[in-house]
């Protein structure tokens, strides 16, 4: 009796064993575990990258960072190319407006430098008033550009705005400038419009010259930003041209003697008759 009390619980303890640590689950598992460990290439450790330092911020390699533009080098100059683009986004009306004035105010004193008349502070402040009128329609009319004709071809869209420009607006503003300075001399309006019909044409046969190809390098390769300073030196010495030009028209028309080249003078003094001459002098010194 003692005997069969003992198998009942030897047998008892052994299946509660298997029933709460069942081997052939944990024989499955470790199966599965060890045929996907066979299966699947062993991760390698991740060796330190010696791109990285041991606080982890990285190492440049040597001949691998971008070499900066010639225009990002120039020190102070840089810096004030920067400062400018940064008012331009800011204040765009503002600083165009400040822009114009001191072109037209360097190409007026270069133009009367150039001529060895006297300084005539009145012809510098027809200048600058011509400025503040074209200074913003201009900087409008460029942004006009800059978002429009903007076609699949970069060669078609700088062709469309270069031409759009040369023939549009160019003759426009060469107009404005021309007859300002005449109306603000205080011409009447068939002297202005004479004015304009002696100047206008000289002067965009020579805009053909230039600004085609300044407006094409502008919208090619400078920011947006950059454009109206770029165009601005070009602008210094076309403004002296344009000034230099109304003043030599202006002397014309006034029938200044003093603008008529001296070849000119000689050569029509050697065709009147010696008589004819010597009665001008007498009556000059009379």
């Amino acid at each position: 009796m003692a005997i069969f009390t003992t198998q009942i619980q030897t047998t008892g303890r052994a299946v509660l064993r298997r029933s709460h640590f069942p081997t052939h689950r944990k024989q499955t598992n470790l199966t599965s575990k060890r045929h996907t460990s066979n299966n699947t290439a062993p991760t390698p450790r991740s060796n330190p990258s010696p791109e990285h330092s041991a606080n982890g911020t990285a190492i440049p390699i040597p001949a691998t960072i971008a070499i900066l533009p010639l225009w990002q080098r120039l020190g102070p100059l840089t810096r004030s190319f920067q400062a400018y683009g940064r008012s331009q986004r800011k204040r765009p009306y503002t600083t165009q407006f400040c822009s114009s004035l001191v072109i037209y105010l360097l190409g007026d004193l270069s133009a009367q430098s150039i001529s060895g008349d006297d300084y005539d502070w009145k012809r510098t402040t027809r200048a600058l008033i011509i400025s503040m009128g074209s200074s913003v329609p201009t900087y409008k009319w460029f942004m006009f550009l800059s978002n429009n004709f903007n076609y699949s071809s970069k060669v078609l869209s700088l062709a469309t705005k270069v031409g759009v420009n040369q023939i549009f607006f160019a003759p426009l503003l060469n107009t404005w400038f021309f007859g300002m300075q005449s109306l603000l001399s205080g011409d009447s309006i068939p002297d202005v419009i004479e004015r304009v019909k002696r100047t206008v044409p000289a002067s965009m046969m020579n805009s053909i010259k230039l600004w085609p190809a300044i407006t094409a390098i502008s919208f090619a390769w400078i920011p947006q930003e950059h454009r109206s300073i770029f165009a601005g030196v070009i602008a210094i010495g076309w403004q002296t041209y344009l000034s230099f030009l109304n003043k030599r028209v202006e002397g014309e028309m006034a029938g200044n003697i003093g603008d008529i080249p001296k070849e000119i003078i000689t050569a029509s003094t050697a065709m009147v008759p010696r008589e004819i001459a010597v009665e001008a002098e007498t009556a000059d010194e009379a």
